[in-house]
C-alpha cells in the first residue's frame, strides 16, 4: 500500500543517502526494490561477537546511521527496521547499515525518535559505541557524516526544492506532532524561526539547512 511518508521516505533514501533505491508508484500500489542485508536484530542474535568481525567498525557504522537518520528525520530505525550489509575489503570486513523501513519518515513529534540510539532494541550497538570508541572520534564521525550529507543535499537542491512544494500540500503528519518537532528542533539548533513551520516539509527543509549553514563555516 502506498502512503505518502513512504515514498517520501523512498525519495529521500534515493537522493540523500550513500545509496540508491529504486521503486514504482502506480495509485495505491507500491513496490519497492529488495534491499539485502541481514535484519539487525538476526544480527544481533547471530553474529555479533564473531572473532572475524570487528567492533569498531560496527560502532562507527552505526554511530554514522544514527547520524544520518536524525539530519533527514528518519523514524522507528529499530534493530528489525535495519540491515546490515557485509562485504569483505582488502585487509578487513566493512559493515554498512541500510534502511529497509521508509513508513515513519518526518511523521513523529519527538526528536529522539529520529536517533535510532534511544530505542532498547539498539542497545547493544549504544554499548558497542560507548566500549571501543573514544568521545573525540564519535564526535569526529558525526561531523564528517554532517559534512558528506550536507554536500548530498547541495547537489541535489533543485529536486529537493520540488518535492518540498509538493509535499507542503501534504497533510501526512498531525498539526500537534508538527508543533511538538518544530518546538524540539528549534531547541536543539537553537534557532526559534523552526518554531513558524506549519507543515512536516518545511520543518524538514529548515532543519536540513541547519546542517548545510554549520558545515558553511
Amino acid at each position: 500500500m502506498a502512503d505518502s511518508s513512504r515514498i517520501w521516505g523512498l525519495e529521500l533514501e534515493h537522493l540523500l543517502s550513500p545509496y540508491r533505491i529504486n521503486y514504482i508508484v502506480d495509485d495505491q500500489t507500491l513496490i519497492e526494490e529488495h534491499i539485502s542485508g541481514i535484519p539487525g536484530d538476526v544480527f544481533i542474535e547471530n553474529y555479533l561477537g564473531r572473532p572475524e568481525f570487528n567492533p569498531r567498525r560496527i560502532a562507527k557504522e552505526f554511530v554514522k546511521f544514527n547520524e544520518r537518520c536524525l539530519m533527514r528525520l528518519l523514524g522507528d530505525m529499530r534493530s528489525y527496521n535495519f540491515v546490515f550489509d557485509i562485504s569483505q575489503d582488502f585487509d578487513d570486513i566493512q559493515f554498512r547499515i541500510r534502511c529497509i523501513d521508509f513508513d515513519q519518515q518526518a511523521y513523529e513529534g519527538r526528536k529522539n525518535i529520529y536517533l535510532p540510539q534511544f530505542f532498547k532494541e539498539n542497545k547493544i550497538f549504544v554499548q558497542m559505541v560507548q566500549q571501543h570508541l573514544h568521545p573525540d572520534v564519535i564526535t569526529q564521525y558525526r561531523m564528517e557524516e554532517r559534512s558528506v550529507f550536507s554536500k548530498r543535499v547541495r547537489a541535489e537542491m533543485e529536486r529537493l526544492d520540488d518535492l518540498y512544494l509538493v509535499l507542503r500540500e501534504d497533510r501526512f503528519s498531525t498539526p500537534e506532532k508538527i508543533q511538538q518537532l518544530a518546538t524540539e528542533l528549534s531547541i536543539y539548533h537553537n534557532n526559534p524561526a523552526l518554531m513558524q513551520c506549519s507543515t512536516m516539509a518545511q520543518l524538514l527543509q529548515m532543519h536540513m539547512n541547519e546542517f548545510i549553514a554549520a558545515d558553511l563555516k
